[in-house]
């Protein structure tokens, strides 16, 4: 109960510091002011109307430049004394009507210092900190369909939530993704300023999951051109696209609509090729498909003869062998393997 508080606390922090308000400043600002005049009205009509009640200490008479004298110093709680209630029905009006909205106002007046001042202060500080302590993260740009199920397998795989940042667009989507633990930051992927914000310098790898291959393209080149290291995968809507993308500098691409019809097509004459591969993909399936490199062991070695796991492909410079290829399949110094491993997890 104690984690999920604090997991539940912690979204909350990041949704306060990432999400931007439905109202500019200008316009909570024009809001608030206009709250303050009817509240400071009414205070004045209820003074004004029952000036009788009131009594001026100096000349004995109540104006209506005392009544809005009267009126301010009772809002600032100044009190001088030159002008008092004194009937009965004064003293209780003031009571029951003044003393709640003069507390209203001074609550808009103070919310409205924390929301215009305190506040961007506080989130300024905590964004500043966020940037400092975040290093090799893993940036997801787009919070749709594929970048939540990006998000949640990246988690599973062992990168803490803490470490996801998530770029988007739809304020909506980023409270969603603050409420999952994520860092969220309100931003346009395409544009250098916001992926600085995001840290690109100092992240790992970025999943580009924008829904559409122009807006990818553009991000791709930008992300590269901040930092060439960084590993870029990028989804990519339409096949012709897939080149294009590679050449801005992704390190890899991925075509859900493409693959997913694939399996779809193998499925008409297949019952659990689509399951099996489903089962590698995720997690938390039976089995897994690892890359990793070469053992010193394992040189020299057919596929076939490997274990403890299954060795499906070899990867050489260029080239993808197989394991049936006979003498070239036998593992060489540099080989990356491909291989199906059973999951611990499962």
């Amino acid at each position: 109960m104690t984690t999920r508080q604090d997991s539940l606390s912690h979204a909350q922090t990041v949704k306060r510091l990432f999400i931007k308000a439905e109202r500019t400043p200008a316009q909570m600002l024009m809001m608030r002011l206009a709250i303050l005049v009817t509240l400071v009205s009414m205070i004045l009509a209820i003074f004004w109307f029952d000036r009788e009640g009131l009594k001026d200490q100096i000349d004995g008479h109540v104006s209506f430049s005392d009544v809005a004298y009267f009126t301010a110093m009772t809002i600032t709680t100044v009190g001088y004394g030159d002008i008092v209630p004194v009937s009965k029905r004064a003293r209780i009006a003031d009571t029951i009507f003044v003393t709640p909205l003069r507390l209203v106002i001074w609550l808009v007046f103070l919310g409205t210092a924390y929301e215009l001042v305190l506040q961007r202060w506080l989130e300024a500080r905590r964004m500043t900190h966020i940037q400092k302590t975040l290093n090799q993260h893993l940036i997801i740009c787009g919070f749709g369909h594929g970048g939540k199920s990006c998000a949640s397998e990246a988690v599973a795989r062992g990168t803490p939530a803490s470490q996801v940042l998530i770029l988007e667009r739809n304020t909506s989507e980023l409270a969603l993704a603050a409420e999952a633990g994520y860092i969220g930051l309100l931003g346009d992927a395409t544009r250098e300023q916001d992926l600085i914000d995001a840290g690109i310098d100092r992240a790992s790898s970025v999943l580009i999951c924008l829904g559409r291959d122009d807006a990818a393209v553009l991000t791709v080149l930008t992300v590269r051109q901040l930092n060439p290291k960084v590993r870029i995968v990028c989804s990519v809507a339409e096949e012709e696209n897939i080149k294009l993308i590679s050449q801005a500098g992704a390190n890899a691409t991925v075509a859900p609509s493409i693959v997913g019809g694939y399996l779809m097509a193998d499925s008409i004459a297949s019952a659990h090729v689509a399951d099996y591969i489903h089962d590698l993909m995720c997690v938390d399936g039976h089995v897994r498909l690892v890359e990793r490199p070469a053992r010193a062991d394992e040189i020299g070695k057919a596929m076939r003869d490997l274990s403890p796991g299954l060795v499906v492909r070899l990867l050489r410079q260029n080239e993808r062998i197989g394991f049936w290829e006979g003498p070239r399949a036998k593992v060489q110094t540099g080989d990356v393997l491909i291989e199906i491993q059973a999951n611990a997890i499962a």
